[in-house]
């Protein structure tokens, strides 16, 4: 015997709004507001959307109350009310969806539930502040909060001391606040360890907001820029530079092909030793030949993983595979 699934009784949608400017809130989150009987959200953010909530029972809460928020949509839910949470740029993305769905489990409630739960994608503060500054995210990226509200300063320090030796571009949300005012510098100190001081910096502040203001800026001078908690910064990686007043992080064809320009026309073409559509001569099987190689003239695993920057026993393990 079978159980249907209940007719939905109530349902909180999950909303993210992008940046703020109406020109970059989707058609489906436009909806998702235009559907919801109540609208619950940190003050900004219902300030964003205030024309779009004519009618509609509108709940305003302080920046540190998520989890009264996802409470109070659980409440309206179960009153049979459509909910739209929303959070600026994605729901997903240090945004509600988490808190909510916490809240929700503690709860009992599960996908089955006569409650339907619907998130709402947004562009994020990473994608938007990237497309106004050019180009910083074209190779491999992260994100990383520098609130010290609800993680612990070693694990965030772990964090950043990480993804600097790895060479990422970063972002850093929310770099600082009224009350948290080092944690930016902390961050430039662990950077500073493995980035050189010229790294390119940009400190994008209200984005697609009136009060929108974009600053470019080095790893070495990052403390004296204008950073707040509506401010996220984007540290370009090794490769990053900024020229006519763009921030481009190269993709990596320069590794493999070789353009040639002339005659008001531009060709590409691998480079020798390269082959399109196949991995890099130094990609993971042309390494492990080279590895081997090195291996084979006298280098101990101790000295590759010093010139690879790679742990000693992942190059012990790679050596003790044979070469096909």
């Amino acid at each position: 015997m079978t159980h249907a699934k209940p007719t939905p009784t109530g349902k909180i949608m999950l909303v993210g709004l992008g940046p703020g400017s109406h020109d970059y809130l989707t058609a489906r989150a436009r909806a998702a507001i235009a559907e919801a009987d109540t609208v619950i959200g940190y003050a900004t953010y219902i300030r964003l959307v205030a024309d779009l909530l004519e009618g509609k029972e509108v709940i305003k809460k302080a920046m540190t109350e998520e989890l009264d928020r996802a409470i109070e949509a659980l409440d309206r839910a179960r009153q049979g009310k459509k909910v739209a949470l929303i959070s600026s740029g994605d729901a997903g993305v240090y945004g509600m969806a988490g808190p909510t769905f916490e809240v929700l489990f503690q709860a009992g409630w599960t996908p089955d539930s006569d409650i339907e739960v619907e998130i709402v994608p947004g562009a994020s503060a990473l994608n938007t502040c990237a497309a106004l500054v050019g180009a910083p995210l074209t190779h491999d990226f992260c994100a990383i909060s520098l609130s010290d509200l609800l993680t612990p300063w070693p694990t965030i320090a772990r964090r950043l001391d990480a993804v600097a030796y790895a060479d990422f571009v970063v972002a850093l949300y929310n770099p600082k606040s009224g009350r948290r005012t080092g944690q930016i510098l902390e961050a430039q100190r662990l950077f500073l360890r493995h980035r050189e001081r010229q790294t390119p910096v940009a400190v994008v502040k209200s984005a697609y907001r009136p009060k929108q203001r974009i600053e470019f800026t080095t790893l070495e001078k990052l403390h004296e820029a204008d950073i707040g908690m509506l401010t996220t910064v984007l540290i370009g990686n090794s490769n990053t530079f900024v020229k006519h007043g763009l921030m481009i992080t190269p993709r990596g064809y320069a590794n493999k092909y070789d353009v040639e320009m002339g005659n008001g026309s531009a060709s590409s073409a691998a480079r020798a030793g390269e082959k399109a559509g196949r991995s890099l001569s130094t990609g993971l099987d042309g390494w492990r030949s080279a590895l081997h190689a090195l291996s084979a003239s006298g280098k101990s695993a101790g000295e590759l993983a010093k010139d690879y920057r790679l742990p000693e026993d992942y190059i012990a393990a790679v050596l003790a595979e044979p070469v096909e």
